[in-house]
C-alpha cells in the first residue's frame, strides 16, 4: 500500500492530517507503513499529482475523501467531519479509508 500526503508550503493543517494519519496507521496494524510527504510547489504539480488542496491524502493513488467538487490548485483543503468542519479528515474517517486495504 503507498500512502501519500501532500502539502504546500505554509499549509497549517498538514501536520496534523500527518499525525492522525499515522494513528489511524496503527490503529489498523499499518504501523509498518510509510507515509510519502510531497510538498507542491506549483499549479501545474498540483493538477499532475491530483492534488486539491492542503493536505490531500492518496492511498495507492486515489484520494478517499474526494468529490465532484474539488478541482486541482495550490489552496487550503477543508474536511467535513463528524466534529464539522476542519481541515484534515478525523482518525475514524482516516481509520475507515484504511479499513480492508491490507
Amino acid at each position: 500500500m503507498r500512502i501519500t500526503l501532500s502539502y504546500f508550503e505554509g499549509c497549517p493543517n498538514w501536520q496534523v492530517a500527518y499525525e492522525r494519519l499515522v494513528q489511524a496507521l496503527a490503529t489498523t496494524d499499518h504501523e509498518d507503513l510509510e507515509v510519502k510527504l510531497v510538498l507542491v510547489t506549483s499549479e501545474e504539480e498540483a493538477v499532475t499529482l491530483g492534488f486539491v488542496g492542503s493536505p490531500t491524502i492518496h492511498i495507492d493513488g486515489v484520494d478517499p475523501f474526494a468529490n465532484e467538487t474539488l478541482r486541482p490548485g495550490l489552496s487550503c483543503r477543508l474536511y467535513l467531519t463528524p466534529e464539522g468542519v476542519g481541515g484534515a479528515p478525523s482518525v475514524d474517517q482516516l481509520v475507515s479509508s484504511l479499513t480492508g486495504l491490507s
